[in-house]
């Protein structure tokens, strides 16, 4: 059973609660920055076990009549395909389906906004289909000497050039399909331009990771500097905060990085700054909604090896930096963890050296470990797969729920007419095999119905996935692992 260790409820109303206190602070414009995905934050839910993916948007929607969105893209992630890895989609088709899920809920989306824009040849072109498509595009350009030259950001030459982005509401959200997008950079434009324009306006951060008022070195937050490894982010001491108040908290680079500036732009329009500290300037209430420390370690350890082995299997792929995959190889070092602290592992590679095949491995709630194992008929995520579900639904470890009558002619139908190399069947597959039998065996529609107990489970194959069974297996919620290695010594991997 799925342990519990952080109370959503409470999140959710003492988040509520700040916001309302920080809009009323400013009491005209608010600019505020969401950090982490607003949507559907995965990563939260699996460190903090408890935390729902869209309590974010929970909160929002409350204000729906008085706010605005606007999701803002770095144009250099554009240019380079960067893939937002829990839904295995690029940024660009990520903000579209970002502005179709807040207008499906009936949240406004003002626009669109291409930060550190440099005519990117894939940045023009997502430009002009989001214009084609009716949607409101700005362009924000790279500053030099951002952040440290407060002189020249605080500028005409600096925020000055940017494109000011027309808003119609008191409430401004800022959002983004991942991190280093450009958020805060876009809110502080923003007040320079209102200012300018005679407009007051604040800025806050809604904030999530990491968390201010854990340690340094507490697993949730060394499982957001996993998470951000590619961006070179690290959590660290506050040291503004810690100068006012005496008080220690945590915080991370970019936060601390960028706090001149927006200190110096408050100043500038202001007189001063209601912040002291960058931790001042964030809402963040989700160290005070954990019920069950344990269990939120326990999850943000195996995030933390998950993020390592996903890096090493990117890195194989050509889409991760050595650099990148010795800062994880680092904050495993640091969180004192190893290979053996996820017996999925080596289960899996256990019996990928007994049968000199690959095979999978997954934790059941209930932590038994089940095996799948490479055969004529199956793929070993396949069989590991029907392997659990039968132990879900106690169906004997001998039964076969689909037959080689049924599973044969599928096999035909790939290598056939299809014209696929590989005989075996995918996870989808063996999934629509299940179905079609459903209707007509009780037994399989047993496990069928087994399926939505797998979500959350920890699983590991011993061979970095096809594409084909990565995004079903994501889509029925496994934590999914792969050891580093191919299934062949092919070059070119579909």
């Amino acid at each position: 059973m799925n342990k519990i260790g952080f109370d959503n409820d409470c999140y959710v109303k003492l988040q509520s609660q700040h916001i309302r206190e920080r809009i009323a602070q400013f009491g005209g414009k608010l600019y505020l920055e969401f950090g982490g995905k607003l949507f559907d934050d995965y990563h939260a839910s699996r460190v903090l076990p408890g935390f729902k993916p869209d309590s974010k948007l929970s909160m929002l929607h409350e204000l729906k009549d008085e706010a605005e969105i606007i999701i803002v893209v770095n144009a250099g992630d554009i240019e380079k395909n960067k893939v937002r890895g829990d839904l295995g989609i690029t940024y660009d088709l990520d903000v579209l389906r970002l502005i179709d899920a807040f207008r499906g809920i009936d949240l406004f989306v003002g626009s669109v906004v291409l930060t550190r824009y440099a005519e990117q040849p894939a940045a023009i072109q997502f430009e002009q289909r989001l214009k084609t498509l009716g949607v409101k595009v700005y362009r924000h350009y790279p500053i030099d000497g951002y952040p440290s030259n407060i002189p020249l950001i605080v500028s005409e030459k600096g925020f000055g050039k940017n494109q000011y982005i027309e808003t119609s509401r008191q409430l401004v959200v800022i959002t983004a399909p991942g991190p280093g997008s450009g958020k805060m950079a876009t809110c502080l434009s923003q007040l320079y331009h209102e200012h300018i324009r005679g407009i007051k306006a604040g800025y806050a951060k809604f904030e999530t990771f990491p968390i201010w008022n854990i340690p340094l070195n507490h697993p949730v937050n060394l499982a957001y500097e996993a998470a951000t490894a590619d961006l070179n982010d690290v959590n660290m001491i506050d040291p503004f905060h810690l100068a006012a108040y005496g008080e220690t908290t945590v915080n991370y680079n970019r936060d601390v990085e960028i706090f001149p500036v927006l200190k110096a732009t408050f100043e500038q329009i202001y007189g001063s700054c209601p912040y002291e500290s960058p931790t001042d300037m964030g809402v963040n209430m989700a160290g005070k909604a954990i019920i069950d420390d344990k269990v939120c370690c326990d999850a943000a350890n195996q995030e933390i090896i998950r993020r390592y082995y996903r890096t090493l299997c990117d890195q194989k792929q050509g889409m991760a930096t050595e650099e990148t995959v010795y800062k994880l190889d680092l904050l495993m070092k640091k969180a004192g963890l190893s290979e053996k602290d996820r017996p999925v592992i080596s289960a899996a590679e256990g019996i990928a050296f007994i049968n000199k095949s690959p095979a999978a491995a997954i934790e059941l709630h209930d932590g038994y470990v089940v095996t799948g194992k490479t055969s004529d008929l199956l793929g070993a995520c396949s069989a590991m797969l029907l392997n659990a579900l039968k132990r879900l639904a106690g169906i004997a470890d001998d039964v076969k729920l689909l037959s080689p009558e049924v599973l044969e002619p599928i096999q035909n139908l790939k290598v056939g007419p299809l014209g696929n190399h590989n005989p075996r069947l995918h996870v989808e597959e063996i999934l629509l095999a299940l179905a079609v039998c459903a209707a007509t065996d009780e037994k399989a529609k047993n496990a069928l119905d087994q399926l939505p107990k797998l979500q959350n489970c920890e699983m590991h194959s011993s061979v970095i996935l096809s594409q084909v069974d990565d995004k079903v297996l994501k889509k029925l919620g496994i934590q999914l692992t792969c050891t580093p290695e191919y299934q062949t010594q092919k070059l070119y991997h579909a």
